[in-house]
């Protein structure tokens, strides 16, 4: 029966003199049509203007070919505030059998995800982000065992990441941020996976040694509940150039291995981290955030290589290293925020002239501020902390 739907298709084709230069095979065609049937323009956008099906469908807008196949579809206007499209994403597109990447440009696509994606066996790159999808991630999606990039970011997704996902031997990108995703990490098998965005979704549990491959060089999992120490995942991670743990709950130690790393960003802040923080020989982090924690001790002389250097809002004690106050006058550091600790002094003269280009915050430490500086306005209002704070500490 289905054969024969095709077959009358490309006979009213041939009938009607609508068989141009190139045409794509029947499946295909079926497919655009009720891929367009399901999808509208948004009032602004105008993409779907060139889709005239008494034409070549390869000449669509977002239609790519390769023969008579459908290879890429990159569907709505991809410049940089276009209104993007509406409607519902048609289970009629894992008919695309050569369909080798898919995109949707932020609109308000709604529904689920169809589980028919992964007919689509040699689709390699997925990305439909800023849009309402909603209901779970298909665990079907592992069968596409070439995916590279899966960004399903800034959706209304629900429910776990299937652990399938975490098979897929190719993947390098995964995208899932700014969703509604609850349970745990799975174990990503993949050693291309390069990138991992799981920030600001309901992610709990801790995450084991293997979780974390350590091909990873990007790894962000703020806002969400996570728990438990990351000092021997951390270890594992030897090529990381961004990392953000902020806002969670993971306790313990940082290694202070990780310092040797070439990362550009650290944040670490808002969790219930505990030890001492002992950096090695050498700093190369341009930026480094462990702001809203439980650290403790003395800062290490060491820290003041790094350029921009957030340490509020822990326990640290003792007297602020001379590099530190060096490297800020020499505008090598240009951001130190040292406030909410329990720091007893800074060798610092009321007359020095601290850059412009560089911010010093110190109060509400166990101090008498040596300079006035502008601070940020979560610092509050008060200058030092109350002296019967400070003796406790030091009891």
């Amino acid at each position: 029966m289905r054969f024969a739907t095709l077959f009358s298709v490309l006979l009213l084709l041939l009938r009607f003199g609508l068989i141009v230069e190139s045409i794509i095979v029947p499946v295909d065609f079926l497919a655009l049509q009720a891929i367009r049937k399901s999808l509208d323009d948004l009032p602004g956008s105008n993409f779907f203007d060139s889709w005239d099906f008494t034409s070549d469908p390869c000449n669509f807008a977002g239609v790519y070919c390769d023969g008579d196949k459908v290879t890429a579809l990159n569907l709505g206007d991809p410049r940089a505030g276009s209104p993007g499209l509406s409607g519902r994403i048609d289970p009629a597109i894992g008919k695309l059998s050569a369909l080798t990447e898919l995109s949707i440009v932020p609109g308000r696509i709604m529904g689920s995800l169809p589980h028919t994606i992964s007919q689509s066996k040699n689709l390699r790159f997925l990305a439909i982000s800023r849009n309402f999808i909603s209901g779970e991630i298909p665990a079907s999606l592992s069968e596409l065992r070439g995916l590279k990039t899966l960004d399903l970011s800034y959706n209304q997704l629900t429910g776990s990441i299937p652990p399938s996902i975490g098979s897929l031997p190719e993947l390098s990108n995964l995208i899932l941020c700014h969703n509604h995703l609850n349970g745990s990490i799975p174990q990503f098998l993949s050693q291309s996976l390069t990138r991992i965005d799981l920030k600001r979704n309901n992610l709990t549990g801790i995450i084991s040694l293997t979780s974390l491959p350590p091909s990873l060089q990007y790894l962000s999992l703020a806002w969400n509940q996570l728990t438990g120490p990351v000092y021997r995942v951390l270890l594992r991670l030897n090529q990381l150039n961004y990392l953000d743990l902020s806002l969670n709950r993971f306790t313990g130690a940082i290694p202070g291995q990780i310092f040797t790393f070439p990362i550009t960003n650290l944040q670490l802040q808002r969790n219930f981290f505990y030890g001492v923080i002992q950096p090695p020989n050498q700093v190369t982090i341009p930026t480094v955030d462990l702001s809203y924690n439980r650290f403790s001790g003395e800062l290490s002389p060491l820290l003041s290589n790094v350029q921009n250097l957030y340490l509020n809002n822990n326990r640290f004690t003792g007297q602020v290293p001379v590099s530190f106050v060096d490297r800020l006058l020499a505008s090598n550091i240009q951001t130190l925020y040292l406030q909410h600790n329990f720091l007893t002094g800074i060798q610092i003269s009321p007359a020095a002239d601290i850059p412009v280009s560089s911010s010093l915050c110190l109060q509400y430490n166990c101090m008498v501020l040596p300079v006035q500086t502008p601070c940020p306005v979560k610092a509050g209002l008060q200058k030092t902390r109350p002296t019967t704070q400070c003796s406790e500490w030091r009891g």
